[in-house]
């Protein structure tokens, strides 16, 4: 689709809003909620990135542990689940933000 095809559906689509709706505009309140609503997606898009590699990596490393001392498997297992907690705190204080940005700051 090249650029005149969509300039000319654009300017469709803006022609056929509501003279209300138009008269009312994007107010500040608007972008705020806007802003919160992407922002809350964003936190946790990237806040979970972080504590699921960590995890996998955590889970991965004591499994070829497990593999070469099968003798320390509760052990290594035991290690295994304690850095695993505390690497998802990240994520927990992420999906706190985001939930304090959706309710407190998005209304």
């Amino acid at each position: 689709m090249d650029a005149t095809t969509m300039l000319m559906m654009m300017e469709t689509v803006v022609t056929q809003v509501p003279q209300k709706a138009a008269a009312a505009g994007v107010t500040g309140a608007d972008l705020v909620k806007a802003g919160a609503l992407i922002g809350a997606g964003i936190c946790m898009g990237f806040g979970a990135i972080g504590p699921g590699v960590g995890e996998g990596y955590a889970a991965g490393k004591a499994c070829e542990s497990v593999g070469r001392a099968p003798q320390e498997a509760g052990l290594l297992t035991r290690t295994m689940l304690i850095g695993q907690a505390v690497a998802e705190s990240t994520g927990i204080y992420s999906l706190v933000i985001a939930l304090l940005m959706l309710f407190v700051v998005g209304g």
